[in-house]
């Protein structure tokens, strides 16, 4: 994909800020792989000299790409594979043995399946654990999206495992980080403390300050881990991980749903950042993250979607109506978490969350240019409300996504995938896992 200039005329602008949402009529030109300039229509047009190519988004609002801070998209395979059942079972009889035959091959097609469908949902960055990482960043380049990608690491006291581990894990960061124009990031990715040893939790620790990246992890999903890590470490998964030494602000833990005061005191002491999973954590009925407490706090939370199997899907537009009316119910407060909030939890604080927000999750010039355009002209989007924020959260979803531009390059233009074949991917999937049911 060569790079090239493009200038995006007579948007409706949506840009959330850290403290604010802005919204305006406007311009906004990309050059290379970055915002070059942001124009409103009360300050004059943007020049058409000397552009490559001309986007009319009249009838289309323009902000920043989604980022979803937690998946596992290989597992795109395993969609519907089993449902209505409790994590341990879930995992235990039917996940984990299915997982048992995959290879790189399966995992590449998985990666392709997901990507396909973050783009055409307005998913311009995600942060992935899983395995056979290696084929994950071959679909990641070759697609256009932003990734961060970190092995699950899993060895249950097992000293030979664990080392493999890490070592799979420090390869994945030799050979991929900063890779396909620097839109692949790699961070550690220790499973979760009730399947990592404490060995593997403070080697892990100890890499990741060598290596100057993040980590990824599991916590505090379910009672029943919470149960397991005091049984064996006499103390709450927080607590424990504070105690080693373990927690610092490149952490970025997933679910968060049963939290102690104390255990959120820590998180906010030790700015951990969180990536909140509602779909998942309604449809495994882990429970509810004590999300809107957690935000007057100023803890930093984006939202994730985990993975197709315990999801169904990777809409973010979705997750956002439910991030914002779990946090309602829970609290029996309607003011409780906002449609502009929600919105900036799902751009800003995801950036924040991965350590990117000074290259990504909002719209300034300098900025990447990841960016979506979502027609506001259809049926369930009209009328269109004076907050935009209100239909983007409550009424929308990833269909509304019109074009998808990430690193300044188009990947779905008029609801056409550019860079990846969709008929070709669908029909790889359905053979790989019909082939995966039957080892």
């Amino acid at each position: 994909m060569e790079k090239e200039s493009i200038l995006i005329k007579d948007a409706i602008i949506l840009n959330p800020k850290p403290k604010a949402m802005e919204s305006f009529k406007g311009d906004l030109l990309i050059e290379n792989d970055k915002i070059a300039e942001i124009t409103s229509s009360n300050q004059g047009s943007i020049s058409k000299n000397n552009v490559d190519k001309i986007i009319n988004a009249e009838n289309k609002i323009l902000m920043p790409g989604l980022i979803n801070t937690h998946t596992h998209i290989s597992m795109n395979l395993f969609r519907g594979l089993a449902d209505d059942l409790e994590l341990d079972e879930w995992l235990n009889n039917h996940i984990w043995p299915t997982e048992a035959g995959l290879n790189g091959e399966y995992c590449y097609i998985g990666a392709q399946l997901a990507i396909a469908e973050m783009i055409k949902s307005g998913t311009t960055t995600f942060n992935d654990m899983y395995f056979y990482m290696e084929d994950v960043a071959k679909a990641v380049e070759e697609s256009g999206i932003r990734g961060c990608l970190s092995y699950g690491m899993i060895d249950f006291g097992d000293e030979e495992k664990r080392e493999k581990e890490i070592k799979e894990n420090i390869k994945l960061i030799k050979n991929c980080h900063n890779t396909a124009d620097g839109r692949i990031k790699v961070l550690f990715g220790p499973h979760a403390p009730f399947t990592a040893s404490k060995e593997l939790l403070e080697k892990t620790r100890e890499k990741a300050r060598k290596y100057k990246v993040g980590i990824h992890i599991h916590m505090n999903e379910t009672k029943k881990e919470i149960e397991d890590v005091k049984e064996a470490t006499g103390k709450r998964p927080f607590e424990y991980l504070d105690e080693i030494n373990f927690l610092d602000t490149d952490v970025i833990a997933a679910h968060g749903v049963w939290l102690s005061k104390e255990e959120i005191d820590i998180i906010k002491k030790r700015d951990v950042k969180l990536s909140h999973n509602p779909c998942s954590n309604m449809k495994l009925a882990s429970g509810i993250s004590p999300v809107y407490e957690m935000l007057k706090e100023k803890i930093c939370i984006g939202i994730g979607t985990d993975g197709a199997a315990s999801n169904n899907n990777l809409d973010i537009f979705e997750e956002m109506k439910f991030v914002s009316l779990l946090q309602k119910v829970n609290t029996l407060n309607p003011k409780a978490l906002t449609s502009k909030e929600t919105i900036q939890m799902a751009t800003i604080n995801g950036a924040k969350a991965l350590n990117l927000d000074s290259k990504i999750g909002s719209l300034d010039v300098g900025k990447k240019a990841d960016i979506i355009l979502i027609d506001k002209n259809t049926i369930n989007l009209t009328p269109t409300s004076d907050i935009i924020s209100s239909n983007l959260v409550y009424a929308a979803n990833g269909s509304n996504v019109n074009t998808t531009i990430c690193n300044g390059k188009i990947l779905m233009e008029n609801n056409k995938l550019i860079t990846l074949d969709e008929n070709e991917i669908i029909k790889k999937a359905n053979i790989a896992i019909e082939e995966l049911k039957q080892l």
